[in-house]
């Protein structure tokens, strides 16, 4: 064999694995066996468009043994758009075993808006509990209630795309907790009636604009919590007693104000008593001096002021003494 044969053939060899490298000939094959009439150049496009064939051939294979009726092309421009073909298709042979009305545009449209279509199909069949956090709320009497709910849904296929999700569900029920405990003129009527709870959120339609449909509310615990009433009481009385405080201790700060002020007042009339006192020996002197007066007026003054200071001491009255031997007024 000569160097042409022997490089014509490697070329072929090379050729060959080449071929069978980027065309999935097996998963072909496979695609024929199952039914599915995929033409090998599909898959060759499908390499040159970054595609892979498996992530298209074998969701088709389930997909024509499950009997829907969905194409390459449509399959093939979901991966494109950033979906999950696999999930989608599983999510259509569920609805279509659960007889629930689902279409691969709509399952298509709930993929790619970024919620898991299988998983709504499985919770239309069947229905989940979401239990809320402990939720706190007071009666008009002042007592504080703590209550949680349990919330059965299912999902709505028809408002997954835009509907809100559990944390609105959750937010909702909260609300209706609050609104019933709250326009309750007793904690003891909510006690004794829970479902009062159950039917003012049921009332309510929660479910409107989200993606689910509330089956049925149930209470599973509600507790007494603190007196809130009490509790605002006292501290009102505290807050009116430190007012209350505070303004006395004004009063009694300004009284003892008046009252220095009073002091100085009388101290310095005293003062001034004391010097117009002490001007009046001087005054008798200075009279004395010049005639104006005689020394029979003097001692008649004296006589005057001593027959005042003597009828000043019998009005006081008589002094008397104590146990301790003390006299005293």
């Amino acid at each position: 064999m000569d160097i042409f044969s022997l490089l014509v053939l490697a070329l072929i060899i090379i050729f060959v694995l080449l071929f069978f490298n980027f065309i999935p000939v097996g998963l072909w094959i496979s695609a024929l066996a199952a039914g599915v009439n995929v033409r090998i150049w599909t898959l060759f496009a499908m390499r040159l468009r970054r595609v892979p064939p498996s992530r298209i051939v074998l969701p088709m294979i389930k997909a024509e043994k499950a009997g829907l009726e969905v194409t390459v092309d449509k399959l093939e421009a979901h991966y494109l758009a950033g979906g999950n073909v696999d999930r989608v298709i599983d999510a259509l042979i569920a609805a279509q075993r659960a007889e629930i009305n689902l279409s691969f545009e709509r399952a298509a449209a709930i993929d790619l808006a970024g919620r898991n279509v299988l998983e709504a199909v499985q919770m239309s069949v069947n229905p989940r509990v979401i239990e809320t956090p402990e939720v706190a709320a007071v009666a008009k009497d002042g007592i504080e209630l703590k209550a949680k709910a349990r919330v059965t849904v299912r999902a709505n296929i028809d408002r997954l795309v835009g509907g809100a999700g559990e944390v609105t569900i959750i937010a909702r029920v909260g609300e209706g907790i609050v609104t019933t405990v709250g326009s309750s003129d007793s904690h003891k009527s909510v006690l004794e009636n829970p479902d009062k709870i159950s039917q003012t959120v049921l009332e309510k339609g929660l479910d409107a604009g989200t993606a689910f449909e509330i089956l049925s509310i149930d209470i599973a615990d509600v507790d007494v919590g603190r007196n809130i009433g009490a509790k605002l009481q006292i501290d009102q009385a505290e807050a009116d007693k430190n007012i209350a405080q505070a303004k006395a201790s004004e009063r009694r700060f300004a009284a003892m104000a008046r009252e220095q002020e009073m002091k100085a007042q009388v101290q310095e009339m005293r003062a001034r008593v004391v010097e117009a006192e002490a001007e009046v020996p001087r005054a008798f002197a200075e009279a004395l001096k010049k005639g104006k007066i005689g020394v029979m007026d003097y001692y008649q003054l004296q006589n005057i002021q001593a027959d005042t200071a003597m009828r000043d001491a019998i009005g006081r009255g008589p002094k008397t003494s104590d146990d301790s031997g003390e006299l005293k007024k």
